[in-house]
């Protein structure tokens, strides 16, 4: 199995659970170049992984960082973020 089989195509931005655990969970993510996914908080630390491609985290911070394959970042409860995509990527998201 391939992390994109989670995704439906036409979609800009996709969230697909992939994985419940018993205290969290694994969500597959998949945002296309110059998709935008919206300002949104989480109520839990959470983890953003990049599997492929590249985009760029924002949050109300003032925090920029670009990911790219391989690259990951811890995502603050409770503090405003969003996400671009600068190439189609797939990513994944643990909480």
């Amino acid at each position: 199995m391939n992390i994109s089989e989670f995704h439906t195509e036409g979609k800009d931005i996709s969230a697909k659970l992939m994985f419940k655990m018993m205290d969290g969970n694994v969500t597959a993510l998949r945002i296309l170049k110059d998709a935008l996914l919206k300002e949104h908080v989480t109520k839990v630390p959470a983890l953003l992984v990049c599997v492929s491609g590249e985009v760029v985290f924002e949050n109300e911070q003032g925090l920029q960082q670009s990911l790219h394959s391989g690259d990951f970042i811890a995502i603050e409860p409770l503090v405003v973020h969003w996400v671009k995509g600068i190439e189609d990527s797939q990513l994944l998201l643990v909480k």
